[in-house]
């Protein structure tokens, strides 16, 4: 297995080093950098190239919300997981529509991390399960773009459809490829289509879009537009 390169960031010294030494148990993942503003993890993504940055919101001089904006600009082959105390809708929301790949909480235990990052490895959103229910109640307030929606709906195929239903219903990449009679690798492209059509960032994206757009309900059912 790849070891998974990973860069720190978060203002209290501490916590991160914390965090370093849990990582350090295992053999497949290298902390290759530590930041402690969005200032400083912008310049330690560019010289280190890592593969994940674990990214806390509430810091000086840059915040991790305008980090992941930037860093994702520049790099946006990077996964960004917020890892932080807040779990207002706020953050959550301003993180993934700037390109956030996850959000997880600091309250989660050391298992459950390597859990996420073991997602992170199989392009796969890690979100904390009480995250996850703020996303289903935002799905429940669809918006009303439905003609504009049907234009990009409309450029997805019948697979990249069916695939996005089972991202929304939250399926892994080996579920939506069981589902689907697939391999894991077509499940990858599919999804790489699907984002690059709806000029999104990633699944977190794609789901809360399609959803909002009426496409699909939160349970993944396709619904006929105007329906």
């Amino acid at each position: 297995m790849r070891t998974l390169r990973i860069l720190l960031v978060d203002d209290h010294v501490l916590f991160r080093k914390g965090v370093a030494a849990v990582l350090a148990s295992h053999s497949d993942i290298e902390v290759v950098g530590e930041a402690g503003n969005g200032v400083e993890a912008c310049m330690r993504a560019r010289e280190t190239i890592p593969d994940v940055i674990l990214m806390d919101i509430n810091m000086p001089e840059m915040t991790g919300l305008e980090a992941v904006k930037q860093i994702k600009q520049e790099m946006p082959h990077v996964r960004i997981v917020m890892l932080t105390v807040s779990g207002t809708d706020r953050d959550l929301f301003a993180a993934i529509k700037n390109g956030a790949d996850g959000y997880l909480l600091k309250n989660l235990e050391p298992s459950a991390l390597f859990d996420m990052l073991d997602c992170v490895r199989r392009g796969e959103a890690p979100v904390s399960g009480n995250v996850a229910e703020k996303i289903l109640n935002e799905f429940r307030h669809p918006t009303k773009n439905i003609e504009h929606a049907s234009d990009y709906r409309d450029g997805l195929s019948p697979r990249e459809v069916e695939v996005l239903e089972l991202i929304v219903q939250g399926k892994t990449n080996k579920e939506i490829a069981s589902a689907l009679s697939i391999a894991e690798d077509t499940v990858k492209i599919h999804l790489r289509n699907i984002l690059e059509k709806l000029h999104l960032q990633n699944r977190i994206q794609a789901a809360v879009y399609a959803v909002r757009q009426g496409w699909v309900t939160e349970d993944g059912r396709n619904k006929p537009l105007g329906g």
